[in-house]
This record gives structure tokens, sequence and C-alpha cells, in this order.
């Protein structure tokens, strides 16, 4: 008999152990994009997660950046979207979301550490939710080949350097080495808004609706153009890919370009890609008479309102959005975190590499430098219309199918247009 009993609780303490024997494991997707290393520490977290959480199941499908652009609203439109993704239409997508709230143990965690960046992610009127967390702050600026401009015997524009400061030091350097390009600049509307902001452009009127076409923002769309008629810039990321987002970051691991216009969130990438082949350095965002601005901004993990299983997905976002597991991904990756308990502590980034460890740094600086059109722009709910009019018009501007004063125009009516249609109107 008590040998009978003894085989009975040993039996229940295993099942017990083994919750798929007693209940099915539930199967999440997270939906993901990578700019460097960020997917394989991703999938190191997740697998620890996985090992810690036998009831759950989670996984990392990794996409092109193009995907989580064009392919993700349309499946999430249509109800067929994962779990938990990866995105940088913040406020676009926002309809989608899940308000984690009911389900969070501890709200003010949230609240503490994530709050200047919540209401990225809140549908407008929305003043509460929880709906995910930034994986990281980014901040435009340029990046240039130092080794280049030392083989050109040419100075690095210094401290207040403007745009035709660089236009003309890397034009030197590239003319003196036979350099393909001296600039180039990733195919985004949000790339192109920190100079834009710099020569004055401020993206909204008084009352805080979109005014796109005014003065700096003229100034910088001729002169990008202008980049492109004299061959300053290549025509393959730009003309190339017209309809969709395109990096020029081969380009400069290739040292086909003197300068790139991107952002923080290459640090990781040209660490690992670039290694000693040339030096590289981040440099302070140019100047003009609207200020020395990049553009904020950053990718969220967001949970998705199409989920069956709310609860398990916030137990995921939990897990991730810790300080500790946060900390071990900005470490590893390179990113700047958006959490106010790693900015006080700091975090160690994982890197002998001291062209990254200053690339950060700068990076850092960046951020006081950032003007007020540019946090608005990012907080925007319909940004993603403006950026998308941008790089269209100004490409047909480029290809000869576009005046640009009707580009101009073009510009402000198709934002118009795709608010009204977003609103129902």
């Amino acid at each position: 008999m008590r040998k009978t009993l003894g085989f009975i609780l040993a039996a229940l303490l295993v099942l017990s152990a083994v919750p798929a024997l007693g209940q099915d494991v539930v199967e999440l997707s997270i939906t993901w994009y990578t700019d460097g290393v960020e997917d394989v520490v991703m999938q190191d977290l997740l697998d620890t997660f996985n090992e810690e959480n036998t009831d759950i199941n989670v996984t990392l499908n990794n996409v092109p950046y193009n995907s989580i652009l064009e392919n993700l609203p349309l499946q999430l439109a249509a109800g067929e979207g994962p779990d938990i993704a990866r995105v940088t239409d913040l406020g676009g997508l926002s309809e989608f979301y899940l308000d984690m709230t009911p389900y969070l143990e501890d709200v003010a965690y949230w609240e503490d550490n994530f709050g200047p960046f919540l209401n990225w992610l809140r549908p407008a009127g929305d003043e509460s939710g929880v709906y995910g967390f930034m994986t990281q702050l980014t901040v435009t600026g340029p990046y240039v080949n130092a080794t280049l401009f030392e083989q050109a015997d040419v100075e690095l524009p210094g401290e207040g350097a403007t745009w035709a400061d660089w236009e003309k030091a890397t034009t030197e350097v590239a003319e003196a080495l036979d350099i393909p390009y001296a600039m180039a600049m990733d195919r985004t509307g949000h790339r192109f808004a920190g100079p834009a902001i710099s020569m004055g452009a401020q993206y909204f009127d008084e009352d805080g609706n979109p005014a796109i076409a005014d003065e700096g923002f003229q100034e910088m769309a001729a002169t990008l153009i202008r980049w492109h008629e004299e061959g300053i810039m290549p025509p393959e990321v730009w003309i190339g890919n017209a309809g969709s987002y395109a990096p020029a970051n081969q380009e400069f691991i290739n040292a086909q370009t003197v300068l790139y216009m991107s952002g923080s969130w290459q640090i990781g990438q040209f660490a690992e890609n670039i290694g000693d082949a040339f030096d590289w350095v981040a440099v302070p965002n140019p100047c003009g008479s609207g200020g020395c601005s990049g553009m904020p901004g950053g990718a969220a993990l967001v949970a998705l309102e199409g989920t069956e299983y709310p609860a398990e997905v916030t137990r995921v976002m939990e897990y991730l959005a810790q300080e500790e597991v946060l900390g071990e991904f900005s470490a590893r990756s390179l990113f700047i975190p958006a959490h106010a308990g790693l900015a006080e502590a700091g975090v160690d980034f994982d890197t002998d590499n001291e062209q990254a460890k200053a690339a950060l740094g700068v990076f850092l600086g960046g951020v006081a430098t950032l003007e007020q059109p540019a946090f608005d722009l990012q907080a925007y709910a319909f940004n993603r219309a403006i950026f998308n009019a941008t790089t269209d018009r100004l490409t047909q501007v480029m290809v000869g199918e576009l005046e640009f004063d009707e580009a101009m125009e073009r510009i402000q009516s198709d934002v118009d247009s795709a608010i009204a249609e977003a609103m129902g109107s």
C-alpha cells in the first residue's frame, strides 16, 4: 500500500513539473527585423525565457525591414498578424496594439522607466495605455570614413559645420581618391527630416497641423535633388528603390561613399562588418539656420490585440522589459536604451571596438541638439504619411517626372489625403 501511494505521489510530482503533459503549450510568435546582431541577442534571451517558462514557447521570425513597413500592416488589417512585433511606424500601427495594462503585474514600473516614450505608442486620445516598449532610442546622424579623409589629406569639418561644409570636404576626398560617391543617405523621409529641420523646416503650423513644404524643407529638398543630379549621391539608393525604404549601409561598408547619413542603430553592424578595414566615426549633425538636429526614433516591441493569449503575451513582454534583460540586450546590440533605470545606471556596452564606443558617445550627445519639430514629428501619429510623400515626390523630381514646385504641392496634398483617409473623412 505504501509503495502504491509513493508511486502515485511521484507520478503527480512529475506531471506537475511538466506542463506540456497536463496542458497545451501556448505558442507565440514575434515578427522581428534586424539591423545588426540584435536578432541573435533576442533569440538568446527568448531561449532563456522558453527554458524558464515551459508553458509558453516563443518563436522569433526574422524578416526584412521592408516586410515590417509593407507586409505587416496588411497582415494586421486582415487579422492574421503575429502576437508581438518589432515596429518603427509607432503611431501609425497603434490601432492594432494590445493594451497590456489589465495583465501587467506592475504598471508603475512601465510608467517610471518608459514613461516619456509610452505616448509614442498610444492611439490618439489614449493617455494611460501600455502597449509595448522601445527596444532602443535612436538618433539620426552621419558617419564618415576617417581613413579616406586621412589618405586624401583633408581635414574633417569641425563643430558647427554645415551641410555645405561637409559637401565640400567629402567631394574633395572623393575626387582625390576616385571614390564613387561623396555622400549617401538612406531613402526615407525620416532620415531626410533631420537635415530639413536643421535648415529651418517646422513640419507643422501653429495649430499643430502638417504644413510640410516651408522654406527650410524646400531648401533641403532642392539640395538633396542637386546632390543626385551632380552624382554626389548614389542613384541606386533613392532612384533605384522607388516606392520602398532603402538603406545605404553597404555603400559605406564597402568604402563606396565618404559620408553616410543614417543613425545610431548602425553601430553594431559597422563594428561587426567593417572590422579593421578602415576607421569610421560618427560626427555631429551638420548645422543650419534651424539648428544642428537629427531625428529621434527607434524601434518598439509591441503586443498585438489580435493575439489569442493576451496574458501570456504580457508575460513575455514583462520578461523582456526587465532592467537586467533589457540591459543585456542594449549592451550586446550596442543600442541606446530608452529606459530610465538603465539611463541612470549606465550600460557597459559589450565591445572592445573603440570606434563603436566613440560613436555611441556622439549619438548620446546628439540628443541634446534635437530641435522641437523633430520630437513633434516623431510623436505624430501620421508621420509615415509625411515620410512616404517626401520620398515619393522627391524621387519623381530626380527622375524628371515632376517639376520641383509641383512636387512641393503634391507632398502636402498627399499628406492631407492620407490623413483624411485614415480618419475616415
